[in-house]
């Protein structure tokens, strides 16, 4: 049974459960200055506005109804965000009010939301996991500390790359990608590589990792109403239970092997200093919280990394030209001879132009993480109430028309004639969010994207397989909590 049958079924099932017990409620005062939106149908409300690609859906709505548009979906009120302006009133000027997270049924499996950095309400225990992630992964020490080992990861990705174009063979660039992230968190962490580019292993993490970003993005009937949590109607609490226990396994095995060796180890990686940290009091970091942090930093630093590369050479294999003009300025920056290193990212401005317009364009999260409010708000003049949940739609606002020339074509010239950023300050552009909640590994992540697509871009010349023409890509998205290419990208390197 699909989602838009299940979806009526229950809405008429819930219709003659509310008219038996407590009937229709009236409206409470103050409910008609909430900002407009679409007329609600009964019970389920707004639910059949989503579509397959809610990111799209609510983008045309937002059209009609404004940047500030309010939804019904089941029994919760929905505020989305759809223009900088507002973005900026919300995770700004009124990011404490907006500083919560709405927990999805899907993000209760193992009891994630106590415990996980993503989805706990900014509390001292969030603030603690925060800084002890600011400490021991991401702080600029850390990260610079971390160049060399980044650079050798990247270097393997390009002997793999390199086998491919020895034989001719395509590479898939979305699963080279990710083996090379993999590596890169697991190296970090783990003092490991958790994946080979040859073997099966790092397809079946990446397809669990995206089970679980897809099943979280869902629609879920469990979210809009409730009282069904009990039921999981559509099997997705179940689903993810399944994705999470095996995550989880993966991760105990390193920690039970660590642990026996921990006084005497010399790996000095992330692992060490958050077991070291479990058994300080003062920290109140327990061996769950490690394990549910594991959970997060391989969730949101694996998928969102490599599919942004993917989409990144996706849009230059689509326009040759703008390829030609990043090989072109590497070439001239970096020397023919020369490998890519971090030190170079600074004096590429096309290449930092074409990573800034894959991510206005294609956005790794489309609506950020879900918020919700601690209290009565007012943003734009209208009234947004306590405990509605807000989508900031940065798919929208990436593709405004008042913002941007040309919305839906792939630019990176744009961004060589102003000054924004992605780091939270300018919100035409937030793909890692803004305020307290930005995303802690904005830095290592940003690093990582550069480095590996100007080494891919460096090293090789690129062609479509089978000799498809630009013209002829498939450029649709595939909706999840993450967005990535619905077609993975298959590129032949080239030896130039």
């Amino acid at each position: 049974m699909d989602y838009t049958t299940l979806l009526l079924l229950f809405s008429f099932v819930w219709s003659c459960v509310k008219v038996l017990t407590i009937g229709f409620t009236n409206r409470k005062s103050g409910v008609a200055r909430l900002p407009p939106g679409p007329r609600p149908f009964p019970i389920i409300g707004n639910l059949l506005k989503l579509g397959e690609k809610p990111h799209q859906s609510l983008t045309i709505l937002s059209k009609t109804y404004g940047p500030l548009m309010s939804l019904k979906l089941g029994s919760t009120t929905t505020i989305v965000v759809s223009s900088s302006e507002a973005a900026q009133e919300v995770l700004n000027k009124n990011d404490q009010a907006f500083s919560s997270r709405t927990v999805l049924n899907a993000i209760q499996v193992a009891d994630h939301h106590h415990f996980s950095i993503v989805f706990l309400p900014a509390s001292a225990h969030w603030r603690n996991l925060r800084k002890i992630c600011s400490k021991q992964m991401f702080s600029s020490h850390r990260v610079e500390a971390g160049q060399a080992m980044r650079e050798n990861i990247v270097q393997q990705l390009l002997g793999h790359a390199q086998e491919s174009c020895s034989s001719g063979r395509a590479v898939d660039i979305g699963r080279a990608t990710f083996t090379t992230t993999l590596n890169l968190l697991s190296n970090t962490i783990f003092s490991v590589n958790l994946a080979h580019y040859n073997s099966n292993f790092s397809q079946e993490f990446k397809d669990l990792i995206w089970s679980i970003m897809e099943e979280a993005g869902k629609p879920n009937l469990a979210d809009f109403f409730p009282v069904l949590r009990l039921v999981d109607p559509q099997g997705i609490l179940r689903r993810m239970t399944v994705c999470f226990n095996k995550l989880v396994e993966v991760f105990d095995g390193f920690i039970e092997q660590r642990l026996p060796l921990k006084a005497s180890s010399a790996n000095n990686d992330v692992l060490d200093g958050l077991l070291n940290l479990d058994k300080q009091h003062d920290h109140e970091l327990s061996s769950n919280d490690v394990r549910h942090l594991l959970v997060d930093l391989f969730s949101a630093g694996t998928d969102t990394t490599s599919s942004t590369v993917e989409w990144a050479m996706a849009e230059l294999l689509n326009n040759p030209n703008l390829m030609a003009k990043a090989r072109s300025e590497l070439g001239k920056v970096v020397g023919k001879e020369k490998m890519v290193e971090e030190s170079d990212i600074s004096k590429l401005p096309y290449l930092q132009a074409v990573v800034k317009e894959t991510f206005r364009l294609h956005p790794p999260v489309p609506f950020l993480v879900p918020r919700k409010t601690e209290m009565k708000s007012e943003i734009l003049g209208y009234a947004v109430p306590k405990n509605a949940h807000v989508l900031v739609n940065v798919w929208a606002i990436g593709r405004d028309s008042t913002i941007w020339s040309n919305p839906n074509s792939f630019v990176p010239e744009r961004f060589l004639e102003c000054e924004i950023d992605v780091k939270g300050r300018d919100f035409q552009l937030i793909p890692f969010g803004a305020g307290r909640r930005i995303c802690p590994g904005l830095l290592l992540g940003h690093r990582m994207v550069h480095l590996m697509l100007a080494s891919l871009l460096h090293s090789f010349d690129w062609k479509l397989e089978d000799g498809l023409k630009p013209e002829d890509m498939d450029m649709t998205e595939k909706f999840g909590f993450t967005l990535r290419k619905a077609q993975p990208l298959q590129a032949v390197p080239i030896k130039p």
